[in-house]
């Protein structure tokens, strides 16, 4: 849903309005009346035909030059950005914003306006608010999985299968509650796959993607539909997404629907993001789609304001779908183009990033888990041409953090982009974990994007930086949820011998735990933790066994596990690991079984602190073309940067500096190849600042640094290293500025 987060960039200005502010704030205050416009019809016929699409778009533009009206969303926007602070924003920002604002507020209280001159108003309104630029650099909030989230009021976040839109400044999360969502919540040591009752599309508000407002429920079981039904009759209601026309003002929600015997998409319409929705149409059947309905679908909008859905066929589910929605009002989807074919896929959604399209979903197998498999556009356009199928790196070892795809966020910071992965944790229905809802980071250092699965981190929503977070569990699947039956090699876990399966009832009345027996093991290699002190724990029953950590430096710690008839906690404190890889091995003591639950490797120091201006290859905003390796010991941080063997295959770094001034580089590498010394360009701001030679240092465990001086301008600044040869370049481990 996914990426809905980017405003219309073809804001339509009405001049007349562009008055004086002396008067802004009585006409806000203008008690403006609602005129709803009628619901269309029903449609149980195919997708119109382009002429019957013409004929809608000339009464649509007919409807907006006829006569005065005025609607509660004008009113609403002015009511929430009135409360905007100038001191918070930058003067170059404000100014148009003030000005729209203004104009607004002047169409508000112009009982002569139009439907266009409406719809005018609110779309300037909101292209100025979402360019408002904030006067700092915000903060880092923490998010938290594996948990039940709460709104700001602390009631339960139900909302599912939906998506996060961003309009104007503000970013709104639509979903669905369902029935079973709340008896999971009370009480989550079973399934109920039952309980798929709609109850309500609840929407929240956030201005930093973290702390989320519950505004309305948007759509309830009463609201009326076709024919003269209601939400609460229909069969299934999900998979929903949310987008603006210009052209009309409206809000209209996309949802897959069955209704009275037919599958299809329902088109609800607001006059706010926060609006009580009404009926706008219902379309079984979209032009090209072999089925009615759809499979899976989001809702994606592009940087030029266009929206699209996104969807798969309904059954089978073998072909993947970019279709547009109608321009003149949203209320139809336009013939779909196929992007893709091939295995069934479910959880369709879209993202943008560094000007490619991503369709990302999962394995068709109902409620559960998936790695997400991935189709990348060839060219600029988003219903062109895409990639064969790949799997999204990172999303292999705990079935993307134990979810479906849900939907994408992409957030354009000062500092970086950032793509938010939502995926959807159907703990309802599939009874795999706490939580329905799983955000992690995604972000593209090399030649495709790269997913981070971690249970807590930090986000600031102003700069797209993120962080790990302090109490992440670096261990993958650690509460041996995300297989969806039993099976004999436990996903993320690599058999050493001996018996080893996932079993039924887990501590604390999860599904599944994690048994060894017969002198057997499993292990898992942590890719990268950063140095630091550590403790390990875990639940564990039934007979001896042990767990032993190892460093990166080949240190190793051992928990031994006495035998025990039911579930125990057992902790080791005081690891030590450097900073690297680290390998967790769980082991039976003989014949008899071990099993653990719950297992968990969290840092409780914060380690050594790196130096005043030292950049890390492997961190953000750092850019590597390549791979985030930490299979060569002697790197700082948390990793390294290994470059692809090619010519432009660049490390780049983004440094600050106060003044403009010369400055000396550090940069610390590391080259075991027997070819010799590897050549690059040092290129400052643009400009060629010279040419670097890296010589072997003899082997890849051996690092040193290579000193150069450069010209730093006031502000920002980047630094790359750009490889000449096809060799590529070595392994870079940090930039230090002196």
């Amino acid at each position: 849903m996914t990426e809905g987060d980017l405003l219309r960039q073809r804001p339509r200005v009405v001049s007349k309005y562009w008055k004086s502010a002396a008067n802004w704030k009585l006409a806000a205050a203008t008690v403006l009346s609602v005129a709803l416009a009628a619901p269309l019809s029903a449609s149980t016929a195919a997708a119109e035909t382009p002429a019957t699409q013409t004929q809608a778009t000339k009464l649509q533009d007919q409807r907006a030059a006829a006569g005065p009206v005025v609607d509660r969303g004008l009113e609403y926007l002015l009511s929430d950005y009135q409360t905007r602070t100038p001191t918070k924003y930058t003067a170059d920002s404000w100014k148009p914003f003030a000005k729209a604002l203004t104009a607004a507020a002047e169409v508000a209280g112009d009982t002569s306006a139009t439907t266009s001159d409406v719809a005018d108003a609110k779309t300037a309104l909101m292209s100025a608010a979402a360019d408002l630029k904030a006067a700092d650099e915000g903060t880092f909030q923490t998010i938290t999985n594996n948990t039940f989230w709460n709104d700001t009021s602390g009631n339960p976040i139900y909302s599912q299968g939906g998506g996060v839109f961003k309009f104007g400044d503000t970013y709104y999360w639509y979903g669905v509650h369902y029935s079973g969502a709340e008896l999971y919540r009370a009480n989550p040591t079973k399934k109920y796959d039952g309980n798929v009752s709609f109850v309500s599309v609840p929407v929240y508000s956030s201005k930093d993607l973290v702390n989320w407002k519950f505004e309305n429920n948007v759509a309830t079981r009463s609201t009326k539909i076709n024919n003269g039904a209601t939400l609460g009759q229909a069969g299934w209601v999900g998979r929903l997404g949310v987008s603006y026309n210009e052209n009309t003002g409206k809000y209209v929600l996309a949802t897959q629907a069955y209704v009275g015997g037919g599958h299809g998409v329902l088109l609800l319409q607001g006059d706010s993001p926060t609006d009580t929705f009404d009926y706008g149409y219902f379309q079984t059947q979209i032009t090209n789609s072999p089925t009615t309905g759809t499979g899976d679908q989001t809702v994606f909008t592009d940087e030029d304001g266009k929206d699209y859905l996104i969807f798969s066929n309904r059954e089978g589910r073998s072909r993947g779908f970019v279709a547009k929605f109608r321009e003149s009002d949203s209320l139809r989807i336009e013939p779909a183009v196929q992007i893709r074919s091939g295995a069934g896929r479910e959880g369709n959604a879209m993202f943008k990033l560094d000007g490619r399209y991503y369709h990302a979903a999962s394995d068709l197998h109902g409620w559960n888990t998936s790695v997400n498999y991935v189709n990348e556009s060839t060219s600029s356009n988003v219903q062109g041409s895409y990639s064969s199928e790949y799997v999204l790196a990172g999303t292999e070892m705990d079935y993307s953090h134990v979810t479906q795809t849900g939907f994408f966020v992409t957030v354009k910071g000062t500092k970086q982009n950032t793509v938010l992965y939502a995926g959807d944790r159907w703990a309802d229905f599939a009874w795999n974990g706490i939580g329905y809802n799983q955000w992690v980071p995604i972000t593209k250092t090399g030649a495709r994007p790269q997913f981070h699965s971690v249970s807590q981190w930090q986000f600031n929503a102003t700069t797209g930086e993120w962080r790990v977070g302090p109490a992440n569990n670096y261990i993958l699947n650690p509460d041996i949820q995300a297989d969806r039956v039993i099976v004999s090699g436990v996903r993320g876990w690599r058999n050493l011998g001996g018996s080893v399966t996932n079993v039924n009832g887990g501590v604390n009345g999860s599904r599944f735990a994690l048994q060894v027996s017969n002198s057997g093991g499993v292990e898992q290699r942590v890719e990268s933790v950063p140095a630091g002190t550590y403790t390990l724990s875990l639940h564990a029953r039934g007979s001896a066994g042990q767990v032993v950590i190892t460093g990166a430096n080949g240190s190793q710690r051992t928990l031994g596990i006495p035998s025990s008839s039911g579930w125990a906690k057992r902790e080791l404190t005081g690891i030590e690991l450097p900073g690297g890889a680290a390998t967790v091995t769980v082991r039976a003591s003989g014949s008899g079984g071990v099993t653990v639950d719950q297992l968990s490797l969290v840092k409780t120091s914060a380690g050594t602190p790196a130096p005043p201006g030292r950049y890390e290859a492997e961190s953000a905003p750092a850019q590597c073309r390549g791979t985030i390796d930490s299979n060569q010991a002697g790197y700082s941080g948390s990793g390294f940067c290994n470059g692809d063997p090619a010519v432009g295959a660049v490390a780049e770094f983004t440094v600050n500096s106060e003044t403009a001034r010369t400055a000396t580089l550090g940069i610390r590498f590391a080259n075991g190849a027997t070819t010799g010394a590897r050549p690059a360009n040092l290129v400052v701001n643009g400009a060629t600042a010279g040419a670097l030679s890296f010589e072997s240092t003899g082997a890849w465990t051996t690092w040193t640094t290579k000193t150069v001086t450069v010209p730093l301008n006031a502000g920002s600044n980047t630094i790359r290293l750009d490889p000449t040869t096809a060799a590529g370049l070595p392994n870079v481990d940090y930039l230090d500025v002196g």
